[in-house]
């Protein structure tokens, strides 16, 4: 396991796991040196610089996914990017996966799937999510995407303050579960994101002309009503609002099954 942090400007960081504080440390020093930049910038400085060969781009390939692919590919087309296909996924959402892979010429989007032991130990009717969607999100999500990370030292996501709740006072860059997040569209509007799309000519999610603002699993998305909160289609009629891959937790725990 590495934990050595380089800080200098002109050094790559290295940092895999490491002391929390440390991490959070070295969070606060990238963001007083590129939390201000423009979203491509500060990309090109995370990807090119801080972190050369060790980030990784998770998409969902959703409805607000083709903004950050488009940035990502125009500076390292080669960058990974880790894609969680839940086996529980709108087929629309692998058709637009595939066109937008062939579309901005991503050269290393990996698939990356739910344990298929764990599947059948834990939910071998498919109906987990019905009885515990928490648990659901952690085999089927959590699990495969801590898995996968585990070999890099930062991570890029599309979150975005508009999106309410817990995300209001999202940061640009921040550490979390031993990894630097970087959030580039944090402080993005959906009229920047519509703007940006239209001006690079970047195709829609199939299920958007339908309603849906925010796609994730096929059992647990509904389109949205006008004047609704883009994620308010996510788990609709329950308290969840977040699927766990951007929650504080301790790596597999198992969440108390519903009886």
């Amino acid at each position: 396991m590495t934990s050595h942090i380089a800080l200098h400007n002109d050094a790559p960081i290295e940092m895999i796991g490491g002391n929390p504080s440390t991490i959070e440390a070295t969070a606060s020093s990238l963001a007083a040196r590129h939390g201000s930049l423009p979203a491509p910038s500060l990309l090109r400085a995370m990807i090119e610089h801080e972190f050369p060969g060790r980030i990784a781009l998770v998409s969902s390939f959703g409805a607000e996914s083709a903004t950050l692919l488009h940035m990502v590919a125009q500076i390292d087309a080669s960058m990974p990017v880790l894609f969680i296909n839940t086996e529980k996924l709108f087929p629309e959402t692998i058709f637009y996966r595939d066109l937008l892979i062939r579309q901005l010429g991503l050269k290393d989007t990996r698939e990356i799937r739910p344990d298929s032991v764990a599947l059948a130990e834990h939910d071998p009717d498919g109906n987990l999510w019905q009885r515990n969607p928490d648990f659901c999100c952690l085999l089927r999500k959590t699990q495969p995407l801590d898995s996968a990370l585990s070999r890099f030292s930062a991570w890029i996501t599309g979150r975005k303050q508009i999106h309410g709740g817990a995300r209001q006072s999202l940061p640009v860059i921040e550490a979390a579960d031993g990894r630097i997040k970087i959030n580039p569209l944090a402080h993005w509007s959906q009229d920047d994101l519509d703007s940006y799309a239209a001006d690079h000519e970047l195709p829609a999610h199939p299920l958007v002309e339908h309603g849906y603002q925010s796609v994730g699993c096929m059992p647990c998305t509904q389109p949205v009503l006008r004047g609704e909160n883009p994620r308010d289609g996510r788990w609709r009629g329950t308290n969840k609002v977040e699927c766990g891959i951007h929650l504080p937790r301790t790596r597999f725990d198992r969440p108390r099954e519903n009886s």
